[in-house]
């Protein structure tokens, strides 16, 4: 780090992924649009119901932050892993919930609401 004309600290010149984040800044795209997404999946947390729809919500991008911490921003690793730490054991937590997603097909026949065995 150098010290510009009136003595104040200039920082090193930017790399190629400096000038992606300031370009991703740039667009709006990363502060509004992803600051929407994690205010939306953190207020539907709050309710019992829709918690694992949130934990789903949050996983994206605490992976994103996992991974941005890893191979870049290694001074942040005391946020990044914790992070992706809750969000993995708020899986875990919820399991029982996300277990239909990954069974098979049911081997009875599927009715509608009505009592039809047909509904499809």
């Amino acid at each position: 780090m150098g010290f510009g004309v009136n003595g104040y600290p200039v920082g090193d010149p930017p790399t190629e992924l400096d000038q992606f984040m300031l370009a991703l800044e740039k667009t709006g795209y990363l502060i509004f649009w992803v600051g929407l997404l994690k205010t939306i999946a953190g207020g539907l947390m709050f309710f019992p119901r829709t918690t694992p729809l949130a934990i789903l919500m949050a996983l994206p991008y605490t992976f994103n932050i996992l991974l941005y911490v890893i191979f870049f921003a290694h001074q942040y690793l005391v946020v990044g892993i914790p992070d992706f730490a809750a969000c993995a054991l708020l899986i875990y937590c919820y399991f029982d919930w996300y277990r239909p997603i990954f069974a098979g097909p049911t081997s009875g026949p599927i009715q509608d609401s009505h009592g039809g065995e047909h509904a499809l």
